[in-house]
């Protein structure tokens, strides 16, 4: 069964979801106090946060849908559910409590009906950051521009606290069992349940026998990823933020670092990624972000050079 933290009205609380939310939560405050410290109006971010996780949300879950792998078997949950695993569970009793139909000779759940907005399930898990990052920036932005806010200073803000929210994310993920590593010996490794999406994606590959076994140990690439991006996130805020040469500057170092991060890490990720010319789709764009980084980054630090030669 999916990991969740108990119920609230009668409903299940899945741990990414739960993650995910306190995740928006701090990264939430933090950029109110930064915005607050800085004279800015915190009001405007609070109402930017918002803004972003809606349309975060709905970015990062089309470009799952589309790049992640998983585009047939929306396809099929609406038009052939017999075609798609409903659930990675192990038993008829659990398939039942999920809402599906156990398939006794094949040993599988399936849809208990046809579902056409499985798609947009993202409490469930799924979610491609960079697609989110895409959609919410561009919204982003043209939100700044209408309630004339210092956009170079907004996005500094934001660039510090996004690492904050990616942290939670990948613990949810974590919890939630999604975008694991390769098989690995090292000590760090570390085994997923039965059922588990790992242990479905072993089975497939021939590496165990049964998708009722527990995983064999694998690289915590969500860990990984989540410490890497607390450390960016204690740098960018409490070093960099107030030591800035440019508006902006922040913003891109975090996208700068971030892509480092995630193309390092996508090496070590197991799940489907989806790949062109031998990267993954997360790999390309992070290409196309450090490309666009260094064209932006000469323009905007000779520009804040010229005002303050012409201020002194």
């Amino acid at each position: 069964m999916r990991p969740s933290f108990g119920e609230l009205f009668g409903e299940d609380l899945p741990a990414y979801f739960v993650m995910l939310m306190m995740g928006f939560g701090v990264a939430t405050f933090v950029a109110a106090r930064l915005a607050k410290r800085s004279g800015l109006d915190h009001e405007v971010i609070i109402d930017l946060s918002l803004l972003s996780l809606i349309t975060g949300v709905l970015g990062g879950r089309i470009l799952h849908v589309f790049a992640d792998g998983y585009f047939w078997d929306y396809v099929h949950l609406c038009t052939n559910p017999d075609a798609v695993i409903w659930r990675s569970v192990e038993t008829a009793s659990e398939c039942k409590e999920l809402g599906g139909r156990w398939d006794l000779h094949a040993s599988l759940c399936h849809a208990l009906e046809r579902d056409c907005f499985a798609w947009a399930e993202f409490w469930n898990g799924g979610l491609a950051y960079y697609g989110g990052l895409l959609v919410a920036t561009a919204a982003g932005i043209a939100f700044l521009r209408r309630e004339g806010f210092p956009l170079g200073k907004g996005v500094d803000i934001v660039g510090a606290v996004l690492p904050i929210g990616i942290f939670f994310g990948r613990i949810g993920c974590f919890f939630g069992g999604c975008c694991f590593g390769l098989p690995t010996h090292a000590k760090l490794g570390m085994a997923f349940p039965s059922g588990s999406a790992a242990s479905y994606q072993q089975f497939r590959d021939g590496l165990i026998a049964s998708k009722n076994l527990p995983s064999l140990p694998v690289h915590p690439t969500q860990l990984y990823e989540a410490a890497g991006c607390l450390l960016l996130a204690l740098w960018l805020v409490g070093y960099l933020l107030p030591r800035k040469r440019f508006d902006g500057q922040v913003l891109l170092v975090f996208l700068a670092a971030y892509a480092l991060l995630r193309f390092a890490v996508e090496y070590l990720r197991a799940d489907d990624r989806g790949a062109l010319l031998g990267l993954s789709t997360s790999q390309l764009i992070g290409v196309l972000i450090l490309a666009a980084v260094a064209a932006v980054w000469l323009p905007l630090a000779r520009k804040a050079q010229r005002v303050r030669s012409a201020a002194a």
